[in-house]
């Protein structure tokens, strides 16, 4: 009874190695290619459980998966030269999907790698022939776009030989390499500081200009000034002596001792001057009369007077 309870156990193992070994299952995200000895015998892009023959070890069917979803390889530091002859480095990307597995199998047994190798190859020519028709602003313009398209329609022809799609092409950077990167910065550097001094240039013109109408308008202010100070020294003497007049007029006594007492205080305020004048002087006249009264000289005695007789 026991050996025939290990009989039927080894038959059951059997049973499930030999159904094992004869499904495989593909999921929503892998293509199954399907090889026996050597040769393709289907392919699988739907998920789902599918059976082959048993026993790979034995060289009959083999299942080899491939992916079935974007993939991506980049592309670093690739030195590119522009129309101008300045050399740049760039990073790139491209994303692809396998969409013919058969292919994919034949051209490089399945073997992502490889493909992605041929790819790199292609897509490094591709940017140095684009960048090289163009100048550096056009990877930083519009262009870029169109340049992209140019890279990926280069690429097209190769991933269809090897059951690939391209799906894109993107620049992740494009930089200026240090030697050129010094002599931009060198060269900005000038065109600022020539655009730094046009800038000074016209200040200090526009500074001139301005300060030339300034100077002119103090001339011009100090020009109205002086005239407007002279019509009112004028217009002040004009009344000063209409005033003096006017004065002279109502009394002349008055006026003239208002004129010497005026005199009086000019010449002799402290000037420390000396000055040598006759006592019955015409200056001195109101100090020797209130009214101003010249005194008269004494009368010299006759010569030959003949004294009055009486009777």
């Amino acid at each position: 009874m026991s050996n025939r309870l290990a009989y039927v156990l080894i038959g059951l193992a059997a049973v499930l190695l030999l159904v094992y070994s004869s499904v495989f299952v593909v999921n929503e995200r892998q293509q199954a290619v399907v090889v026996r000895f050597g040769q393709i015998q289907a392919v699988h892009s739907e998920p789902g459980l599918y059976f082959k023959l048993p026993f790979a070890f034995a060289d009959a069917d083999r299942v080899q998966y491939v992916e079935d979803q974007a993939l991506r390889f980049d592309l670093d530091n690739i030195r590119v030269q522009v129309s101008g002859g300045k050399f740049y480095e760039v990073d790139a990307f491209v994303v692809y999907k396998i969409t013919d597995p058969r292919r994919f199998r034949e051209t490089v047994s399945g073997d992502r790698e490889s493909a992605e190798s041929r790819l790199r190859t292609r897509l490094d020519a591709s940017l140095r022939r684009v960048y090289g028709l163009r100048g550096f602003e056009s990877a930083l313009s519009d262009a870029r776009a169109s340049m992209m398209q140019e890279v990926r329609d280069d690429l097209r022809v190769d991933a269809e030989s090897l059951g690939i799609t391209i799906s894109d092409v993107r620049i992740r950077r494009t930089d200026l390499t240090q030697e050129v990167s010094q002599q931009t910065f060198e060269r900005m550097k000038a065109e600022r500081l020539a655009e730094a001094e046009l800038i000074r240039a016209r200040g200090n013109e526009e500074g001139q200009r301005r300060r030339a109408i300034a100077d002119r308008q103090v001339v011009e202010l100090q020009a109205e000034a002086q005239r407007d100070s002279e019509i009112l020294r004028g217009q002040g003497d004009a009344e000063r002596n209409r005033v003096f007049a006017e004065a002279f007029g109502r009394d002349e006594a008055f006026f003239e001792f208002y004129r010497s007492m005026r005199a009086y205080t000019g010449a002799l305020s402290g000037s420390g001057s000396t000055m040598v004048l006759s006592p019955d002087s015409d200056f001195f006249r109101f100090f020797n009369d209130v009214q101003g009264a010249v005194p008269a000289s004494p009368a010299a005695p006759a010569a030959n007077a003949v004294p009055a007789t009486g009777n």
